[in-house]
């Protein structure tokens, strides 16, 4: 696992609407996945997302709690965040990746 700075500029859209926007995000690079990206809050239309029930445990990461997405139209548990992530990712906490399959794009430049 590789974990550190994007070093690009990441925006997210989701039904036609930039959820997302930041110079802040953190990489983190993981076995064979695709990298993902994890933007600080100050950075993400809060007031989008909707924390639900559903919840999971990574074993190199810790507990990740989910978010609906909802702006007339909703992809539920699109997002999730570590908010205690262990030691060795501490760089994610307060931050929030997207399912790319949930969203319109992720692009990063």
């Amino acid at each position: 696992m590789k974990i550190g700075p994007a070093g690009v500029r990441v925006r997210i859209t989701f039904n036609g609407e930039l959820i997302a926007d930041s110079r802040d995000a953190v990489r983190l690079d993981e076995g064979d996945y695709p990298p993902v990206y994890y933007l600080p809050r100050k950075d993400v239309k809060m007031e989008r997302l909707i924390r639900t029930s559903h919840s999971s445990h990574c074993p190199h990461k810790g507990d990740a709690t989910y978010y609906s997405l909802s702006n007339g139209r909703t992809a539920r548990n699109a997002v999730w965040s570590y908010e205690q992530p262990l030691v060795q990712v501490e760089a994610i906490k307060d931050h929030l990746a997207f399912y790319p399959d949930k969203v319109d794009s992720i692009d990063c430049s």
